[in-house]
This record gives structure tokens, sequence and C-alpha cells, in this order.
């Protein structure tokens, strides 16, 4: 009998330990390439979820960023992601030239934070200085249909130009840009990232570089979500000068299946604890409050419209 009973309660323990763990949540934070911005500020929001959501378990994953970010979301394969402002238009549309092949509609915010600056570095004795030096060079775009790459196919196209008029294009992630470039075997990368990005930072201090300009009247033609924006002396080594650019803003997205309980603690602890994301990566520091709701792509996640309408921006 004693055995029995202890049988019991030693079935009923394991029964309530799968029970309390069935009910923990997991969060996959999907963000980029482990030399970009998005992977140091996903694992800073992996150690606030995981601190200050009850029962969170995360996990960050390293991706191609943006498209591939998107599409995983569609598929249930995350509950948050990185994501710049371009490439969740295109994907809440469906546009298949982009990577979508029908319109990602389980896509919802979170919220607007930083902007990512189009940094194109050539090397010096490239004597690439402006968008128009392209012609017969070779150009890294980045990995095949993120982010990056369409925002190069953008800027290429509104300047008058494709891939065509390169010498060659270099389908590759920021890291591996750089030591093409390091080496000798690459002219120029096209990065979008926020500003001071690491891979850039350690290019910068390895080869004599040159920012090479998007001038203004590129960011008019494309238009929004583009804006003119500039790349400040100092940011990297051997940049005296500021230099003019385009940036676009980046989202971090979450789909319809994710809990709206969820959804209210993935928002309200990114905005409770913006120190933490800022010395992960300095690009944090531009992610504000009043600024979340701005350009918003896809509709909001109920969870995150809750929290704006506790804060009065709803």
């Amino acid at each position: 009998m004693k055995r029995a009973a202890l049988a019991a309660i030693a079935g009923t323990s394991i029964m309530l330990s799968s029970a309390s763990a069935g009910a923990s949540e997991f969060i996959n934070i999907l963000t980029g390439g482990t030399s970009g911005v998005y992977y140091p500020l996903g694992v800073a929001l992996s150690k606030i979820y995981g601190e200050k959501i009850e029962g969170a378990r995360t996990q960050v994953q390293a991706t191609k960023a943006s498209v591939e970010n998107l599409n995983l979301l569609q598929q249930g394969r995350g509950e948050i992601a990185f994501a710049l402002g371009d490439s969740v238009k295109l994907a809440w549309e469906g546009n298949v030239d982009a990577g979508f092949k029908a319109p990602l509609d389980k896509l919802r915010g979170i919220a607007a934070i930083y902007p990512n600056y189009i940094q194109i570095m050539s090397s010096k004795e490239s004597g690439i200085k402006t968008i128009a030096d392209f012609k017969g060079k070779s150009l890294s775009v980045g990995a095949p249909k993120s982010g990056t790459e369409l925002n190069a196919r953008a800027i290429l196209a509104a300047a008058g130009m494709s891939y065509d008029d390169l010498a060659k294009t270099e389908y590759l992630p920021f890291a591996e840009s750089v030591e093409l470039m390091k080496n000798r075997q690459l002219d120029a990368t096209l990065q979008s990232a926020g500003l001071g990005v690491s891979s850039f930072k350690d290019l910068a201090t390895s080869v004599e570089v040159q920012m090479v300009a998007v001038p203004e009247e590129i960011a008019g033609k494309l238009g929004a979500p583009y804006i003119a924006a500039t790349v400040p002396a100092g940011t990297y080594q051997g940049q005296d000068a500021d230099v003019p650019t385009v940036a676009v803003v980046n989202f971090l997205v979450t789909h319809s299946e994710v809990s709206d309980e969820t959804a209210y603690q993935m928002t309200k602890q990114l905005f409770e604890n913006l120190p933490e994301m800022e010395a992960a990566h300095k690009a944090a520091a531009q992610i504000k409050l009043e600024k979340a709701l701005q350009g918003m792509p896809v509709p909001l996640h109920p969870g995150a419209e809750r929290y704006y309408k506790e804060k009065g921006l709803l």
C-alpha cells in the first residue's frame, strides 16, 4: 500500500512537472548574420525576455535576415523577428521577385525600432567614390533575396544601373564580404545596418577604405519607406566627413498565432529595458516609444496594440 501510494505521488509529481513545462512560453528570436546589428540586439532581447517574461524560454537564431525571417514567421518557425520596412511591405504584398511566393498574411507588427543606413564601403585602390563608379567593378550586395540585397537593387535602379553594369556581383553576408575585400578580391560592399556595424569597423581598421555617398536625389526617387540620411563623420576609422546616404526603418514583427499576452510582454519588455538594448549595440539608442508605430507596414498584433493603448499612443 505504501509503495503504491508513493508511486501514485511520484506519478502525480511527474505529471505536474510535465504540465508546468508545457505551460512555458518558447520565444525564438530571428535575427541576421552574427556580424550585423540584428544579432547582438537579438541576444539582448533574449536575455530580457528570459528574465522578465514569466515561464519564457528563449533562443536566438542567426539567419540571412529580413526575407528569411519573414518567411519563417509565416511558417510559425519563430515568435519575433527583425526585418527592414521595405521587406515587410513586400512580404505583406507577396512580391515574388523579393522572395515571397504569396502574401504573408500571418505577419503582425510589434514595433518600429531604429533606421538601417545603407552603407557602402569601397577599397581606396578601387577608385570607387560614387555609385556611377561601380560600372565595371565588383560589388557584394548581401545574401540573396535579403533585405540588404533588395536595397542594393533599388538603389542601383534609382541611379539608372543594374547588376549587369557590374564586372561581378557577389551575394554574400557582411562578414564574408569584408574578408574578400581584405584579400583584395572585391572592390566594394553594400551593407544595410545600424551605424557602427562591426563588419565595417573591422574593414576600416584593416585596409584603406572610402565611404561611397548615396545622393539625396536617390532618396527622392526611391520614396517611402526610404528617407535621406547621413553617416556622421567619425563613424568608422578614417571617415573624416559626413557621408550622405539613405535609410530604411527596421521593425520587430511577430505572427498572428503568438498569444496576445506574449506579444504584449514582448512589446512591453522591449520598451521598458532600452538601456540593456543600447548596451548591446548603440543603434538601439534610436529606438523610441513615440516612434513605435510610424510607418508600420502590417497590422499590429492585438497584444502590442494593448501596450500602446496603455501608453496613450492609440
